[in-house]
């Protein structure tokens, strides 16, 4: 069956085995193709020992003498010379050993290209025509640009009353209420557009509908932001400006004023004295954070429920649809079908995505509500009701970055009318968060942190270069870093040194979060790009594959935004760096900007030009970025690419070349690269010849976690730890001619015998765990007996098993030995007993 497999394969594919190859071996008169003439082994002999059974050993028929010596010395710079191409390329390369994590690297580029491929085009969306809406009586803003300070001042009735009938109150609503009746005061927290003042409303015109300011028109007050704790409770007492009995005071302080302290437990418990004096109530409303920590933890605090924003969905919805079609009972006509059209369409999985967001928060789902009873009622089309839905997470982008260092340029109240600088660290870092969670978004809480540290004084830098910005070192608070940023935080694996071990992951609610917070920074806050830029070109030098490979993943989606300068600024000056990890970072932005087809074009542009007239520095970026697949019209362009790279100046770069064919042979086209890989090994030109030994010899040393975009579950993906050269035999049965083809070859021909042997040797062993589990049995049971088919194969595999069997420091067990042999060696093919027991 193995001979007839070796009959069957396509002459234009590999040559006959024992036909005319070119490459150093003997003249192809002697019939016995690239190896030379005694590399057959008989059945023992150490390797190197020169007896006929080493598979370098030699029988002195071509001579002897001062000829013979120098022949052999050049086979062995040949030997040391391709040994040294078939080494990691991405490792540095002063002398330094450890290499590039790939297989991390890989892992990191999958899960972070997750964030970025919902299909959204960020580029067209028209923010100002979702901005507004008008739902029922109810005017509903999303834009920040357009809603200005609170002034302080009654709260209107029609606001009470719609407010009443409007409010969904939340799981521990009645809690709060009790709290406040008890108390006089409660100081509420939460993250800003959950629904927290609205809920202070409700608690408010609760609590004093039927106590001493009942008859009062102005019962519930809103006070300025700029006015405090103290000043309210002298108002309450009857000082200047005091108010009516029973009134209900809403208080929001302003949290971006500089040099600003939050009051104390002392100044709560005078407000909350004066407060029950006059029957009255107030609702403090602070943001969660290391400031309002100590007012949440006191015996005033507590946490604002989440709005129930699915029944609020659900309650706009109605009344939307009831406006247009009345209210019906028994739950019949018109409206009753528009219901269940409605349950439908919010489930429908296209606006689900295009909504990206996990939960809403009550403002958008008022507008959701909105979005979709417009369409269901005929007055919104499909793209625009989708275009309407991915503007929620870019307005939520919008109102995080509006103004955040306005209150650095304002001058303070009073005669001093100089700007107060001071604090912009502490400004910064919640935006530096979320622009940190929005380019690293899936790995550790740790990683994300730290980076937005590290840009908190990029921005800080920025803005006031004249002072040195200070961070307190132990003001962090975790929790409320999520809360602020709409992040959520997961048990994950994150990878150390090549191992996976379990950690904190943070991630945004909601896939469209990440691209809306960088289109948002990169499109409307042109100053920022100068410190985001230094930023990443720092994480570009990070170690850890999970923070430089998301930052080059972020890199180029920042430059489909604006290539000009994406790639001034961020891919052409790391694309020419020393370092290869800077330019695997810059190979991967442009493969991402080559996923949206507007920028494809002038990437692979870039790329061929970087192939054919670059340094070589610019002709190594070129190679990783063809290894990805998209920076070339067809994969012959590719592999024509790459063939340019790794043959020129004497096949220099061939180890890069050969790294990114393999990384080709992960995707459908994998027969037109065996195809042009068996081309390469018939070229009369030793170049070629080299370029596809190496990439032969790196195909059985690679594992496919390290070449593999497919996430598990995929026939390859499942094999992550396999080498890929054995999953691609068990997953794709009709290549495993051609791979075994191509193995002989590189274990036939003198320069790349010795590390095909080795390689051989590594599958071998990975055919069992260190338990004495099967591990990758069904490749090798695929590969090995079409690979071994003829006599002088058997033999060497014969010696190769003894020469394991024998190492003094892993020892292949007798039986695994024998099971190998048996799966190269059929049983119809066994001369004797005798020799299947020396496998």
């Amino acid at each position: 069956m193995a001979d007839e497999a070796v009959a069957d394969r396509p002459a234009d594919v590999h040559p006959p085995r024992g036909g005319d190859r070119a490459g150093d071996g003997p003249d192809p008169k002697d019939g016995r193709g690239p190896a030379d003439a005694a590399d057959a082994p008989d059945s023992g002999g150490p390797k190197g020992s020169g007896s006929p059974g080493s598979p370098d050993g030699s029988d002195g028929s071509d001579g002897s003498g001062d000829d013979a010596a120098e022949r052999e010395k050049e086979r062995e710079r040949a030997a040391d010379r391709f040994k040294d191409l078939t080494r990691d390329p991405l490792a540095q390369e002063e002398g330094e050993e450890e290499p590039t994590d790939l297989a991390a690297a890989t892992r990191a580029r999958r899960s972070v290209q997750k964030l970025f491929s919902s299909g959204r085009d960020l580029t067209s969306f028209d923010r100002s025509r979702i901005g507004h809406a008008h739902i029922g009586d109810l005017n509903v803003s999303l834009d920040a640009r357009r809603s200005g300070p609170l002034r302080g001042g009654p709260v209107p009735r029609e606001e009470l009353r719609r407010l009443r009938r409007t409010h969904i109150e939340p799981e521990g609503y009645v809690r709060l209420r009790r709290a406040l009746e008890a108390r006089r005061l409660l100081v509420l927290g939460g993250a800003p557009g959950t629904g927290r003042t609205c809920t202070a409303l409700a608690l408010l015109e609760e609590v004093t509908r039927d106590g001493e300011g009942a008859g009062n028109a102005e019962r519930v007050r809103r006070l300025a932001p700029e006015e405090s704790v103290g000043e309210l409770a002298r108002e309450v007492a009857g000082g200047e400006g005091g108010h009516r009995r029973g009134t209900g005071y809403l208080l929001k302080p302003a949290p971006d004023r500089p040099g600003e302290l939050p009051p104390d437990g002392m100044d709560l418990d005078q407000l909350a004295s004066a407060l029950a004096e006059q029957g009255s109530y107030a609702v403090l409303v602070v943001s969660v954070g290391s400031a309002a920590n100590p007012l949440l933890a006191g015996r005033y605090g507590a946490l604002c429920p989440p709005a129930p924003t699915r029944e609020l969905v659900d309650v706009r919805l109605r009344e939307r649809l009831e406006e247009e079609h009345g209210d019906q009972d028994g739950g019949g006509g018109p409206l009753a079908g528009l219901l269940e059209r409605a349950a439908r369409l919010r489930a429908d999985p296209e606006v689900t995505e295009a909504v990206g967001l996990d939960d809403l928060r009550p403002a958008e789902a008022e507008l959701f509500a909105s979005l979709l009873a417009g369409h269901l009622l005929g007055t919104l089309g499909r793209e625009e009701l989708l275009a309407g839905c991915r503007g929620l997470a870019a307005v939520q982008a919008y109102a995080w970055f509006a103004g955040v260092d306005r209150a650095l340029a304002a001058p303070p109240p009073g005669g001093d009318r100089t700007p107060v600088r001071s604090g912009t660290a502490a400004l910064f870092h919640p935006v530096a968060f979320r622009i940190a969670l929005a380019v690293l978004g899936g790995a550790s809480h740790s990683a994300v942190s730290a980076a937005a540290h590290l840009l908190t004084w990029e921005l800080s830098v920025q803005s006031d270069p004249d002072s040195t910005p200070a961070r307190p070192l132990f003001c962090d608070d975790p929790e409320a870093d999520l809360a602020l940023s709409r992040a959520r935080s997961a048990t994950g694996a994150v990878d150390v040194a090549g191992v996976e071990v379990t950690g904190r992951l943070v991630f945004y609610r909601g896939g469209a979060l990440p691209g809306a917070v960088l289109a948002e920074l990169w499109d409307r806050h042109f100053p920022v790009r100068a410190p985001v830029v230094r930023w990443l070109r720092l994480l570009a030098d990070d170690p850890r594959p999970q923070v430089w490979m998301r930052a080059a993943v972020a890199a180029g989606e920042l430059s489909v935004r604006d290539f000009e300068h994406g790639y001034a600024e961020l891919v052409r000056p790391l694309a020419d760096a020393p370092t290869p990890r800077r330019r695997v970072f810059a190979a991967t932005a442009l493969d991402q900007a080559a996923g949206h087809a507007s920028h494809r074009k002038a990437v692979r542009k870039v790329v061929d030009d970087w192939s054919r007239f670059g340094t070589p520095a610019l002709r190594w970026t070129a190679a990783m970025a063809l290894g990805y697949g998209r920076s070339a019209d067809s994969v012959d362009d590719t592999l024509d690419a790459l063939a340019r790279i790794g043959v020129r100046e004497d096949g220099k770069q061939a180890a890069v070349a050969s790294l990114n064919v393999v990384r080709l042979l992960t995707h459908p086209e994998s027969d037109a690269v065996l195809r042009r890989l068996a081309e390469w090994t018939a070229h009369r030109t030793e170049e070629y010849q080299d370029l596809a030994l190496v990439t032969i010899v790196r195909l059985a040393l690679t594992d496919v976690d390290e070449v593999l975009d497919d996430e598990p579950g995929t026939p390859l993906g499942d094999r992550g730890d396999w080498p890929l050269l054995l999953a691609l035999a068990a997953t794709r049965p009709e290549l495993t001619g051609r791979l075994a083809d191509l193995f002989w070859t590189a274990l036939n021909t003198t320069r790349s015998r010795d590390v095909a042997f080795d390689a051989l040797e590594v599958l071998l062993r990975s055919a069992f765990r260190k338990d004495g589990r099967p591990w990758t049995r069904e490749g090798l049971a695929a590969l090995l007996p079409v690979l071994i088919a003829e006599e002088h194969d058997r033999r060497r595999l014969d010696w190769l098993l003894r020469r394991m069997m024998r190492d003094q420091d892993r020892p292949l067990p007798e039986e695994q030995a024998r099971a190998l042999w048996r799966l190269a060696v059929p049983a119809g093919q066994r001369r004797t007993d005798e020799e299947e027991n020396h496998g």
